[in-house]
């Protein structure tokens, strides 16, 4: 069927709907490499060793000492951690507000562009069907056009139709599969967040006794 036929001559024989297929491919692996990137830059420090040293240096009194580590440390509770050790003093209702405030804002960085990646997930697969319907149409308006007929002559239209919604697979398949891991990922940033905020109301309140 394709035999002969470049990549360029294959997407042209799908119609519009490969071109769109084609563009949310390119936008879905330009998502997925930022996030990737983004996420393992703020994986290098691991939550148990981070609040090890934060109480140490609180314990010694060090305040400066543990807020300048959370400024050198590039990850989400690091930022969750600073907020509350800048208000360090004050009641734990107000550490608190300031923490989940960071939390909620560092929530909104760590899920930036994945939106994109679900919704190619969700709707690739309809835009390849989509693109399947319309060549059939066009197939059975051309044999009803030149009067043109026989089985292999709509098996050829079909099939060449029918790429849209492999297409459509190919792009949605893998986007719907990196999309849940990028949601499980954020889900174990944000509870990272929340257990380093919650130890360090836990130290600010033992330090202020």
């Amino acid at each position: 069927m394709f035999a002969g036929k470049n990549i360029f001559a294959i997407i042209h024989s799908g119609g519009l709907a490969m071109y769109i297929l084609l563009f949310c491919s390119v936008l879905s692996l330009a998502v997925i490499i930022e996030r990737i990137i983004y996420f393992r830059r703020k994986s290098k420090v691991k939550r148990p060793d981070f609040m090890e040293e934060v109480r140490k240096a609180l314990e010694k009194g060090q305040a400066a000492k543990a807020l300048q580590f959370c400024k050198d440390t590039d990850t989400p509770f690091s930022k969750v951690s600073h907020a509350g050790l800048v208000l360090a003093g004050h009641n734990e209702k107000t550490i608190s507000e300031a923490m989940e405030r960071e939390v909620t804002i560092e929530t909104i960085k760590l899920e930036r562009f994945t939106g994109i990646l679900g919704t190619i997930g969700s709707t690739a697969v309809y835009i390849g069907l989509f693109g399947t319907v319309l060549g059939i149409i066009r197939a059975f308006h051309d044999i009803s056009t030149t009067g043109a007929g026989g089985i292999n002559v709509v098996i050829g239209g079909i099939s060449e139709a029918l790429v849209c919604t492999a297409a459509g697979l190919l792009v949605a398949i893998p986007a719907v599969i990196i999309y849940n891991y990028f949601i499980r990922r954020i889900d174990i940033f944000v509870s990272d967040m929340d257990l380093c905020a919650s130890e360090l109301v836990d130290l600010l309140c033992v330090k202020q006794k």
